[in-house]
């Protein structure tokens, strides 16, 4: 990983320096076997493939699949962003075509103008489209970009329709559950009211459970809704939602598969850059952010090793960021100078795997969320209706 520090040299001149470190506290020790004396650390934040529509309303795909269309009708690039810009309808995606369309005109090749515009265009687009530059092959480049978003984004649909049914059930089960619970139960507990020790255990806590309802209603309600509020500031914070998937990402089954998905990330997205001419450590720089904390920490120890010399395939293999097919797929395109490819073919192995794993998972887990809500519907019902029964019973 990287960190930002803020030093004193020698000469008691004050700067910023940069470092690859494991740690904090690895980072001030570095600094210190340089002769300087650290006055801050902070963690460097990672460039990571972010491709969602900003607040322009420019999308990166979109532009990247138009621009790549034009450049293959035979249009040169700047012809094909005067025609991008004179299709588009929208202010400031306009003003920003209009923007690279005159870098273009002053003489800066596509990279450099896209630098000028970095708040839309993240490093590792920048970093395809100067390496792009330096082979001619824009067009390629562009072409495996496009590929590699609709393939990510193929699994990122898959993960999402398969939890809008369950989704649904939960929603609709609970909304069941809390008509019963807040409003129906409370309407047994006055029928039943008197009963006392006639009433069966269960009947008698649910009931029980009817009359505080029915004696703080308003502030249990104020209490129910100030859960949920709470519940949905908490997911809209990064460190809250950090601090789930850091509790999921321990379940011994399920963690395994969120591994192999954050892998199947890293693997593409290195695959795409390095057939695109970045460097592989440049790369690993680059998608670190891809990855948890823990796998980060892993990939920066594996860098660490192969800048001293060690194979790409043993590194990672010795710091779990592969699988036993992985690590043989990777020997491969050592042999073969392929890495790129390969790496590429990984991701597509992983993602397979999880898709896999993904329908057989919904197949499973539908069934008992139905069942599960089912019983919890039906165990309140009984439960309000088991002294009728039993009154039934003693008539007869």
């Amino acid at each position: 990983m990287k960190y930002d520090l803020k030093v004193i040299s020698a000469s008691e001149s004050v700067s910023n320096i940069t470092l690859d470190a494991i740690s904090v506290e690895d980072a001030k020790h570095q600094a210190k076997l340089k002769g300087l004396i650290p006055l801050s650390v902070k963690q460097k934040s990672e460039h990571t493939l972010t491709l969602r529509k900003n607040k322009s309303g420019f999308q990166l795909i979109l532009f990247s699949h138009e621009l790549l269309l034009l450049l293959k009708a035979g249009l040169s690039l700047v012809e094909a962003m005067e025609t991008l810009c004179e299709k588009e309808q929208r202010p400031m995606v306009k003003t920003l075509l209009d923007d690279l369309t005159n870098f273009l005109y002053q003489g800066l090749p596509l990279s450099a103008a896209l630098e000028q515009k970095a708040e839309n265009f993240n490093q590792l687009y920048i970093a395809m489209i100067k390496s792009s530059e330096k082979t001619g092959d824009l067009v390629d480049v562009l072409k495996r970009f496009v590929d590699y978003q609709v393939q990510v984004n193929l699994v990122r649909k898959k993960i999402i329709s398969a939890s809008i049914y369950p989704a649904i059930l939960l929603i609709v089960g609970g909304l069941v559950i809390l008509f019963l619970m807040l409003y129906v139960v409370p309407k047994f507990s006055v029928i039943y009211e008197g009963k006392g020790a006639n009433l069966p255990f269960l009947s008698h806590l649910l009931l029980a459970w009817g009359h505080m309802l029915s004696e703080h209603g308003f502030e249990v309600t104020v209490g129910f809704i100030g859960v949920i509020l709470l519940a949905i500031y908490g997911l809209s914070r990064k460190k809250f939602r950090q601090i789930i998937f850091d509790k999921v990402f321990q379940i011994p089954s399920l963690g395994e598969k969120l591994k192999i998905y954050q892998l199947a990330k890293f693997y593409r997205t290195s695959g795409m850059l390095l057939r695109g001419g970045v460097p592989i450590m440049t790369v690993f720089e680059m998608v670190s952010g891809l990855l948890n904390k823990d796998l980060g920490l892993q990939l920066t120890l594996a860098a660490r090793e192969i800048k001293e010399g060690l194979s790409l395939s043993v590194a990672m293999e010795r710091h779990q960021l592969t699988t036993p097919v992985a690590v043989r797929m990777m020997r491969v395109g050592e042999k073969s100078g392929q890495m790129g490819q390969m790496m590429e073919n990984i991701g597509d192995f992983y993602d397979d795997e999880i898709s896999r794993w993904i329908d057989w998972f919904t197949k499973l887990f539908e069934p008992i969320l139905m069942t599960l809500i089912g019983m919890i519907v039906g165990i309140v019902v009984v439960l309000m209706y088991m002294p009728i029964f039993d009154l039934a019973g003693s008539i007869q």
